[in-house]
């Protein structure tokens, strides 16, 4: 039992919420008279030097202790004597822990948004390096359309700045304080719940005590922000991971996030990215997780609950990697434009401006032009020339209505330039849209 019923291994991690939300609450009972100014004052300054202990030496772990709420109104009884047990008056363990829980994920949230800011400014810094460098746009990882490098970078950009308001969204829910709430159903002493609420930095206190302390949907709401951000990560890993291949070539990974093979000297392994893309998937297990935990468990309380902040703890650590990881990458990659271009011209990118060259100058209707351009796709392919370096006479052969004026439209350059409609991947979209998303970050201020 001592050992299946003790969390004071992983809940020591709350230890600096515990102290804060301690001594709101002692505040709180001192200003209502609950209990003596000075002994208010004495458990306060108390709290300070467990917090000092805290800092210098850790938490010690007592397993007969529990968890760090008993850990810390022990140590704070060994340092003050007997007054220290007032602190406990008008709370219990269920609202203590929520309380705490509640504000790590807040102050997690915080880094998080922190993060993927950085990661937002290295994607927008090399998408206006490169918002003219002609790459390959896939569809089923088949050559579909020429793109420019820029437009591929910023597109992560939008991932993560979705990602952010999901963020934001969990952070504007969860900041409600359960601290009042006791064991479920109140307190008869005469609280102010919103004095703790406003000394803790929430909006406002948990309307249902019932509820407050039997909650974990801010967790859930946390985690299910980082699994999607961790889906976006792993792709733009995955993207690393093929591009730094050598059949692809368009990108040399830094070595500081890189390593060799124990066999193959040649090697320079994308570790960091393929460790990225791995972590999503235990970040979804983390949320996972949770959700079986909390689905069939009654109000209030229930000791499963303990269960919750393990795969929180566990993801927010993932995460954190994972975003340093990505956003290094980003930051200090370097991109073969060459390589890149050349891949968009031998893939027959600019096959789908033919057909809408036939459409627009010679009024063929879209399916004709479509089986005219796999003609001469076709006859491009067979002599390992890119579409642009077929004559005159040979596109004629295939159809007599195309005429000079096509070869303006078969360059990547042109494919490129002509998709100018506003979020397109002409170079002037592109930087368009990089100077919008560098004002919002705030990077030209």
């Amino acid at each position: 039992m001592r050992e299946i019923n003790a969390s004071i291994p992983f809940d020591k991690a709350l230890w600096r919420e515990d102290i804060a939300a301690s001594k709101a609450h002692v505040a709180m009972l001192g200003a209502q008279q609950i209990i003596s100014s000075a002994d208010a004052t004495q458990i306060s300054d108390g709290l300070d030097a467990v917090a000092a202990e805290y800092e210098a030496n850790g938490v010690p772990e007592d397993w007969d202790l529990e968890d760090i709420h008993m850990t810390t109104e022990s140590r704070l009884a060994e340092l003050i004597g007997p007054v220290a047990g007032r602190l406990h008056t008008a709370r219990s363990r269920n609202d203590q822990v929520a309380t705490d829980f509640r504000l790590w994920v807040r102050s997690t949230v915080a880094q998080v948004d922190a993060g993927l800011e950085q990661l937002q400014q290295a994607l927008v810094t090399r998408a206006g390096e490169h918002a003219a460098i002609i790459m390959p746009g896939f569809t089923h990882l088949q050559t579909a359309q020429p793109v420019t490098l820029g437009h591929h970078l910023m597109a992560y950009y939008e991932m993560i700045r979705r990602d952010r308001s999901r963020f934001a969204d969990a952070r504007s829910r969860l900041n409600e304080s359960p601290l009042g709430c006791a064991a479920l159903a109140g307190t008869g002493f005469p609280i102010d719940r919103d004095a703790t609420a406003a000394a803790l930095g929430f909006d406002r206190p948990a309307a249902n005590s019932l509820d407050a302390v039997s909650d974990r949907d801010f967790a859930l709401d946390y985690l299910m922000a980082a699994a999607q951000c961790s889906l976006h990560l792993s792709r733009l890993a995955e993207e690393f991971i093929i591009w730094a291949s050598q059949p692809f070539g368009f990108v040399r990974l830094p070595d500081t996030l890189s390593t060799g093979s124990s066999i193959m000297p040649q090697k320079k392994n994308p570790d960091a990215a393929e460790l990225v893309r791995g972590h999503a998937g235990r970040i979804i297990g983390c949320a996972t997780a949770l959700m079986v935990t909390m689905k069939g468990l009654p109000l209030a309380y229930s000791k499963d609950m303990q269960d919750d902040k393990p795969p929180v703890f566990e993801a927010a650590g993932l995460l954190g990697l994972s975003i340093a990881a990505m956003t290094g990458m980003v930051a200090d990659s370097t991109f073969n434009a060459a390589r890149m271009r050349q891949a968009a011209e031998l893939g027959y990118a600019t096959a789908t401006d033919l057909a809408d060259w036939l459409v627009r100058e010679a009024d063929i209707p879209f399916r004709e032009a479509h089986h005219i351009t796999g003609g001469a796709v076709k006859l491009a392919e067979s002599r390992g020339v890119a579409l642009d370096a077929l004559s005159l006479e040979e596109l004629q052969a295939i159809d007599a209505r195309i005429d000079a004026r096509v070869f303006a439209a078969l360059s990547v350059d042109a494919s490129v330039a002509s998709r100018a409609s506003y979020g397109g991947t002409a170079p002037e979209q592109v930087r368009h849209q990089v100077a919008q998303a560098r004002k919002a970050l705030g990077m030209d201020l």
